[in-house]
This record gives C-alpha cells, sequence and structure tokens, in this order.
C-alpha cells in the first residue's frame, strides 16, 4: 500500500466522522494516540475517545489517532513497508514526540507491537533513542498488571485518564533530553518507568520484590492515579460519531465511576474505588448536546444504579427521544421505575450477572443478592415488557462442585419460567442467553494468589454444563473454553519474564502455544501456581490502594461463605448476618 492511498482512506474515513479535532501541529507537543485494535473496535471505546478529548483540550497538545489496519491492508503495509500514518493530518506515526496507548485486553498487547513495527520504531524500550518517540503505555490493563506489557513501555501510565495527562505535559515542558523526561516522568503520580526499576527473583523463580536504580529518584511503589472527585470534570463521552463502529453513532456516557459492592473476583470494582458519581446537570446537558448525532444512548458504568439520581436521569433521558441500553444492571438496585423507562425508551434486552445458581457460592464470591432476589427482579423485568435476557455466570470459583453447576441450570429454568409466564399472553416468546466464562484469577483482587483451576477439570465442568443446559428451548449457553482462558490468564497473571513469548506470538500469527514454548516460559508457573507463599506479586509494583491484609482478609472470609456487605446491603441484610456467619 502507497502513501497516497494510505491519505486516502483516512479522508474518506474522516468525512463520516463528526467531532473529530484537527490542528497545526506547530511547536505543540504531537501525541499519535493509538487504540490497538481495528478502527471498529477502538472508537467504540470510551476510554480511548475521552484521552483524545483530554489531550486536545490542552492549547499546546496536539493529539492525532492511529490504529491497526483491518487484515489486507495490514498485509498491503508490510509488504511495501510504507509508513503507518495518523488519521487527522496523515503524519508519519513515528515523526510524533509521543506514540501513546490505550490498552484494554491482553489479546491486543500483540497488536502494540504490530503497531510499533509498522511505524517503524523499535519494539523493545532498551532499543530506543532520542530520535524515536516516547512511548507510553496506559489504559484498563495498568490497573491490573503493566509487568507484560513493560520492556515494551518507556513509561507506563497507571490510573484515569484525567489525572494523568497534566503530569505527562508538566514532564515533557521541563524535560532537557529523554533520560530527563523519563526521570522526571517518574515524579509525576501514576507514571511508571520500567527501566527505572530492577525486579529481583528468589532461587525458585518468584518475585521477591523491586529496587529503585541507583541515582534514582523514584517511587516504590508508583501510586496510581485517581481522581479525588469527580465535581470538576466532565463524564466521559462520545465525542466523535461515526457510523463505522461497533456501537455505530450510539451516545456513550460514563454515569458513575466504582462500585461499593466488591465483588472478590472483580479488578475492576476494586480498582476504580472510591464509587464516585458525575454530575446530574453535566450528564444530561451533553446528552442533551449530542441528541441531533444519536438517538441510542449507552449508559456505562460497573454499577449504574450507584448514581444517586439514576432514576432522574433515566426520565430525562427518555424524554429527550433516546433508545437507553444500560450496561450488565445490578440487580440489587433494580427498581420497577427503572425498568419501565429502559422499555419506554424502547429496550428489549436487558443484562444481569447471576455469576452462579447457588446462595451459597454467591456469598463465597461476595455478590450480595439471593436467587429469591434474582427471580423477584426477573419477574419485575419481565412484567414490564422486557423480553429477553442476557446472564452472566462464571465456572471454576473457588469450593465449587457439581451441584453448583446443576444450581446455574435450575435458576436459568427458573428464570424461564417468570419469562414464559409472560410472555405466552402476548404471544411473543423471547429468549435467555447464558454467557459462562472459567474464572481467570485476576491481580487486586482476592483472589490474586490462587492458580486457575486445573484444565482438565474445567473441562469437565463446561461438558457438565453443556448437558445440563442442552435442548432447553428459547435458552442458550454460550461456554468459554479453557484453551483460550490459558493464555488470557498468563498474560494477566505474568511478569515481565512473560514478554518475550509476547513479541514471538506477533511475529507466528499468534501462535500462542509456539510463542510460550519458543521463549522458553514455563506458562504452568504463573497460571496454576499457587502465589500466597511468594514475597512479592509483579503487579504490586503499582499501589493501587488497597493493601495486602484486606485482600487476605476478604480471601479468609471467602472460604467462610461470608459476605462483606456494602454499607447500603448491611442495613437490609441486618437479619441475616446471623446466619450467615
Amino acid at each position: 500500500m502507497k502513501a497516497w492511498e494510505q491519505r486516502e482512506r483516512a479522508r474518506q474515513t474522516l468525512a463520516k466522522e463528526v467531532g473529530y479535532i484537527k490542528k497545526p501541529h506547530g511547536d505543540r507537543l504531537r501525541v499519535a494516540l493509538a487504540f490497538p485494535n481495528t478502527y471498529w473496535v477502538g472508537m467504540s471505546n470510551l476510554g480511548f475517545q475521552t484521552v483524545y478529548r483530554l489531550f486536545n483540550a490542552e492549547e499546546d497538545i496536539v493529539c492525532e489517532r492511529f490504529f491497526l489496519p483491518p487484515k489486507q491492508e495490514l498485509v498491503e503495509l508490510s509488504a511495501a513497508n510504507a509508513p503507518l500514518l495518523s488519521l487527522e493530518s496523515q503524519t508519519p506515526v513515528g515523526d510524533f514526540d509521543v506514540v501513546a496507548f490505550s490498552v484494554s485486553f491482553e489479546w491486543d498487547y500483540v497488536n502494540v507491537l504490530t503497531l510499533l513495527r509498522l511505524a517503524g520504531i523499535p519494539s523493545y524500550a532498551v532499543e530506543r533513542s532520542a530520535r524515536h518517540p516516547l512511548i507510553v503505555i496506559g489504559g484498563a490493563v495498568t490497573f491490573v498488571n503493566p509487568e507484560p506489557l513493560s520492556p515494551f513501555a518507556d513509561a507506563i501510565a497507571a490510573g484515569e485518564g484525567e489525572a494523568l495527562v497534566q503530569g505527562l505535559r508538566r514532564a515533557v515542558a521541563a524535560a532537557t533530553g529523554r533520560d530527563d523526561l523519563l526521570r522526571l516522568l517518574a515524579t509525576e503520580r501514576g507514571f511508571y518507568v520500567p527501566s527505572l526499576y530492577e525486579p529481583r527473583y528468589a532461587g525458585d523463580g518468584t518475585l521477591t520484590g523491586y529496587t529503585v536504580r541507583a541515582g534514582v529518584d523514584a517511587p516504590l511503589p508508583v501510586r496510581k492515579a485517581a481522581l479525588k472527585t469527580t465535581e470538576a470534570v466532565d463524564p466521559p463521552v462520545t465525542s466523535i460519531f461515526t457510523p463505522d463502529t461497533e456501537f455505530g453513532s450510539r451516545f456513550l456516557i460514563e454515569i458513575v465511576r466504582g462500585c461499593a459492592n466488591l465483588c472478590r473476583f472483580c479488578w475492576a470494582g476494586y480498582n476504580y474505588l472510591p464509587v464516585r458519581a458525575f454530575s446530574t446537570d453535566r450528564i444530561l446537558d451533553l446528552a442533551r448536546a449530542a441528541r441531533t448525532h444519536a438517538n441510542r444512548v449507552g449508559l456505562v458504568s460497573i454499577a449504574l444504579c450507584d448514581h444517586p439520581d439514576i432514576e432522574h436521569i433515566l426520565a430525562n433521558l427518555n424524554g429527550m427521544g433516546y433508545s437507553i441500553s444500560p450496561a450488565s444492571l445490578r440487580l440489587d438496585d433494580l427498581t420497577g421505575s427503572i425498568v419501565r423507562v429502559l422499555r419506554e425508551s424502547g429496550e428489549r434486552t436487558l443484562t444481569i450477572a447471576p455469576e452462579t445458581g447457588s446462595d451459597r457460592l454467591r456469598r463465597v464470591i461476595n455478590k450480595t443478592v439471593t436467587n429469591d432476589e434474582i427471580l423477584d427482579r426477573a419477574d419485575l423485568i419481565f412484567a414490564s415488557g422486557i423480553e429477553n435476557l442476557k446472564l452472566y455466570y462464571m465456572i471454576g470459583l473457588p469450593t465449587e462442585t457439581d451441584e453448583d453447576l446443576v444450581a446455574i441450570r435450575d435458576l436459568t429454568l427458573q428464570i424461564r419460567d417468570r419469562m414464559l409466564k409472560y410472555a405466552r399472553p402476548r404471544g411473543q416468546i423471547g429468549r435467555i442467553v447464558g454467557s459462562v466464562n472459567p474464572l481467570i484469577p485476576k491481580p487486586g483482587t482476592a483472589y490474586q494468589w490462587i492458580p486457575m483451576e486445573d484444565p482438565a477439570a474445567v473441562d469437565r465442568k463446561i461438558k457438565r454444563l453443556r448437558s445440563l443446559t442442552a435442548d432447553i428451548d428459547n435458552v442458550y449457553f454460550n461456554i468459554k473454553s479453557e484453551r483460550h482462558s490459558y493464555f488470557q490468564a498468563l498474560l494477566s497473571l505474568g511478569d515481565r519474564r512473560v514478554a518475550p513469548a509476547i513479541a514471538i506470538a506477533e511475529r507466528n500469527g499468534q501462535n500462542w502455544r509456539a510463542a510460550v514454548a519458543d521463549a522458553g516460559i514455563d506458562g504452568d508457573f504463573y497460571v496454576f501456581r499457587d502465589r500466597s507463599g511468594d514475597a512479592a506479586l509483579p503487579w504490586d509494583i503499582i499501589d493501587g490502594g488497597l493493601k495486602r491484609p484486606f485482600f487476605e482478609a476478604e480471601y479468609a472470609k471467602s472460604l467462610r461463605e461470608e459476605w462483606t456487605l456494602p454499607p447500603k446491603r448491611a442495613k437490609e441484610n441486618a437479619h441475616l448476618l446471623p446466619v450467615i456467619q
């Protein structure tokens, strides 16, 4: 593919967009912002759009985008050895001052290296010089575990974008050279410069900790950057509208950040604390302004109903003529008025997450609802006219037995009975879709020390659950393979010694089994080993706010089948606590 063809495709893409920003470069700091997947996926990512807006809100910064090209275009670019260009001005990515990656998913790690290769930038930080752009990697994965990507990054941006942009801006403005810039970045909250830290290992290969390199002033650990309050900032919203995305021209908006429930497997619940609601007035003002470009609104949140004004917000969005699509709804706060407004706006399908079918196992994982409450809310949902329901389940949870698998089937059948009760008189029966995933223990959670369940055991559970749920009318189960989960777990739980496997996978077409073998990595060491006796964990380099004793206490409560109730639920369920404990 020739440069002029890239430029023409970029212009065609921009012609379909509303809201992109194009600035003259001049003496501004030039940032090339990448989403390491296709335009179709990346432009549906609210974090990516937010960082783009935050950078361009600064007068002395110009930020332009680039993405992973589609497969055929990727082949043509590689064959032609043509430089990868930015979208807005069609400037070679390698000519920018900073290349920033917004990474949300482990499977996109290889795409980070593909984009660096296409841009003519060495993959490993140690191979770069002052003539190369500064490579900054941020996004959701940096909250979890930055170490597998750290050898490729000059700096890791760990935290919330609103709290990071100014730190980068200050360091760049004050730096006298590349080495000075890295040292200055290390003093800014949320910036982890991997080259300034040295991991230490015991004879058995376990991590014993980190040291800061001699003569360097850098914090240990690095404190995550986060907003104390959302009062002074706008909520993240879709700022660029285009039909060429996964969600079309839907207006996405984050209404509340964080979740008070603290499910023990959920990294996002722990890492986005405290719960912070965005301004109701700003949410509605931004939605009103976007109405000319979108007729659907997607509400983004871990816990939608934690916003104190959620019913007021939904009523007003409905009044604006929006069709409202919420993220997965937390059952304990679901009310009749909320469901009615969603139905009135045109929504036909809702998503809830029972996680498992038994109350006992839900106490283990701290999912603070019961089967009775789930069925009560299912009745409410179907009575309001919602036709379809998506259910999220997990398998491979601590203390799980065959009875818990049977309970998934039984709960789903009971939910189906509620659906049929209201659907048959209307003459239109919807469907229930269950999505089942094996547990991948995540860093920064109460399960960060436990091994992933043996793949043979998971495979048996998958087969058992498929047999239990086969041939149920109007019910469909999608069950994720354990083989896919193994390599995702490796990328999630690994340290910087996993990086060579990522580099090999980028070159061999993402044959992960071969990549791990060729890199000489013992994947089982990271995935199937109990880490409770380790002196340190790879992700300890980032201080997310919650300390080891808290997670240890939560894990102990998990094994005792005890809830840790958020304040609101604790008051509501005071009569249950003696039974639970």
